[in-house]
């Protein structure tokens, strides 16, 4: 019996679309001007570039900046450059075969492997989520005074905030998200210009040189940055959100989708590549070059900021960008919560009740280091999270890579010759790095 179109390549047929009630909701228009239809593809890209510039980006990127200067930027700039063509493959994975990723590794893998990459899947989002937890914590103990251990509880109330956006449909969440970026994107370019960094060391800083590896600390915080930047659930999210756009299911009506959508991610990403390097640019000009290479704490670095720039604006700014950066992670961190879980497992809960389940899995780690150790112990676990999220990374850019390179599932879609070759080639430099970094972390040389 001949199989069905939709499900050559795949041991199972899929049932179900990704995100079911806001599947092909957004319309794009039939018309051929470009402008109105990157319009109607701009949104999912933003919200996949919330994920690299979220709270947990903003301990590694301080304490890179003011221990090493700028020296790490070429760490985010290659970063960001594996961001740019993993995204892609997410996205031209969701549009051909109509699967987010979590649907295609069940659709593909036995159950077992299945079962496995979708703990491994829910850890990851459970470290994500810790650090929008601490993010969002520290932020409200800098504008309001409030206790990390009263903060922590708080948090668990953003279920509800959840909830109403996306009652309001999937292109209310998209300007929430595009809100809180411009909110993000004006605090840090006011801390910009306040520190004054020095042009030609920031050019400088973006070419890599071998002392990153060589230092075994800067390595260590080199791949905290690699996790921070290209996040795995990221990959998961991008497959099934842009497949709420009502574009053809044909031939043609893809590749305008693929087009489309990739201008809006790579556009989404370059802006995360300016906040991301904002961070460490502005550590390395203020802390780094007063002398304080100590700092790796974002309550320290609050403090210092006022007295080094001389403005008091300076501090407000950068807790009211932390606490955007927090809650805009909440919100993409709940779609991927939900989409890994239905997509792994074929299980849908009430979004209420999965947001619930996974913040209480990150409030526990989170309220116990803040009590044990108080905000030194949250800062330590929001690294901690970061080389989590960069060790399962590879479990999820290897399906990925091997999907897109599939003929048979990808049709004549499947990865040409050059991003198949570059596609591996970032795989292997993950899976190797992370290897490194975990027999450094065993050993103890940090």
């Amino acid at each position: 019996m001949q199989k069905k179109k939709s499900s050559i390549g795949w041991r199972n047929e899929n049932k179900h679309p990704s995100l079911s009630e806001v599947f092909s909701s957004v319309s794009v228009p039939k018309q051929k001007g470009k402008w109105k239809k990157l319009l109607a593809f701009t949104g999912p890209g933003l919200l996949i570039a919330v994920g690299y510039m979220d709270p947990g980006n903003w301990a590694t990127d301080i304490a890179g900046g003011a221990q090493f200067g700028y020296m790490l930027l070429s760490v985010i700039f290659i970063s960001n450059f594996f961001a740019i063509i993993l995204q892609h493959l997410a996205l031209k994975l969701g549009i051909v075969c109509e699967r987010d990723l979590a649907q295609a590794c069940r659709d593909h893998y036995p159950p077992l492997i299945s079962f496995i990459l979708w703990i491994l899947c829910e850890i990851s989002i459970a470290a994500c989520d810790l650090a929008e937890i601490i993010g969002s914590v520290l932020a409200l103990k800098l504008l309001f005074g409030i206790p990390i251990t009263w903060g922590v509880l708080i948090t668990a109330i953003d279920v509800f905030i959840i909830l109403f956006f996306q009652s309001k449909g999937f292109r209310y969440i998209e300007s929430v998200v595009a809100a809180l970026i411009f909110t993000i994107l004006v605090c840090f370019s006011f801390e910009i210009i306040s520190s004054k960094p020095e042009i030609f060391p920031i050019l400088k800083g973006i070419v890599p040189t071998p002392e990153i590896i060589k230092d075994s600390h800067s390595f260590y915080i080199s791949i905290g940055i690699l996790g921070a930047t290209v996040m795995p659930h990221n990959l998961y999210l991008h497959s099934s959100i842009i497949q709420t756009r009502d574009y053809p299911r044909t031939t043609e009506g893809k590749k305008m989708a693929i087009k489309y959508a990739t201008i809006d991610s790579t556009l989404s990403l370059s802006l995360a590549f300016f906040i991301n390097a904002a961070i460490l640019i502005i550590s390395a000009a203020t802390f780094h070059k007063a002398g304080y290479t100590e700092v790796a704490d974002i309550m320290d670095a609050h403090k210092l900021l006022n007295p080094i720039l001389g403005s008091s604006l300076s501090g407000v700014f950068f807790a009211l960008a932390l606490l955007a950066s927090g809650q805009n992670s909440t919100l993409t961190g709940t779609l991927a919560g939900q989409i890994v879980m239905e997509g792994f497992i074929n299980i849908k809960f009430k979004p209420w009740i999965r947001r619930l389940i996974t913040r209480l899995i990150a409030i526990v780690p989170a309220m116990i280091a803040s009590i044990v150790y108080g905000e030194k112990g949250t800062t330590e676990l929001l690294i901690i999270s970061q080389i989590i999220l960069s060790i399962q990374l590879s479990f999820a850019i290897v399906p990925l890579v091997n999907f897109t390179g599939d003929s048979e599932k990808m049709g004549p879609f499947v990865n040409g010759p050059i991003l198949k070759i570059s596609a591996w080639v970032i795989t292997i430099i993950i899976v190797l790095l992370n290897l490194f970094l975990l027999y450094n972390t065993l050993l103890g040389r940090r």
